[in-house]
């Protein structure tokens, strides 16, 4: 299994990027994004359930990400509109075969991409 993430960058703070996430070696029912800063925790940002369709985002970023998915190609995106420095982060993904755990829980993913880096200057 692997997850291969890209689209990173550097953007001024109000840009847009958008991240890919290609997943191979099996289906998931459930994909989702992951943010770290040095010396913080990871946190969540955002998740679709395969099977339902359902989104899930954090507060945070509500309104103005969007994460979307193209089953056909086992991919994941997160649209990231109105950056904020407050954005910058590591981004992973992150995908499960299980549907236990909570969709917000680094834990209820078993497998992670090599994470892009993701810069907003003010």
């Amino acid at each position: 299994v692997q997850l291969q993430a890209s689209g990173g960058g550097l953007v001024q703070a109000g840009g847009s990027l958008r991240l890919s996430c290609a997943a191979s070696g099996r289906t998931f029912t459930r994909m989702g994004w992951f943010r770290q800063v040095p010396g913080n925790e990871r946190e969540f940002v955002a998740a679709s359930r395969w099977s339902s369709g359902s989104l899930y985002y954090a507060d945070s970023v509500r309104g103005r990400f969007t994460i979307s998915r193209d089953n056909a190609k086992n991919t994941v995106y997160l649209q990231m509109n109105s950056l904020k420095p407050e954005d910058t982060a590591v981004y992973y993904c992150a995908a499960s075969p299980f549907y236990s755990g909570g969709f917000d829980t680094v834990g209820s993913y078993l497998y992670w991409g090599q994470g892009t880096q993701v810069t907003v200057s003010s």
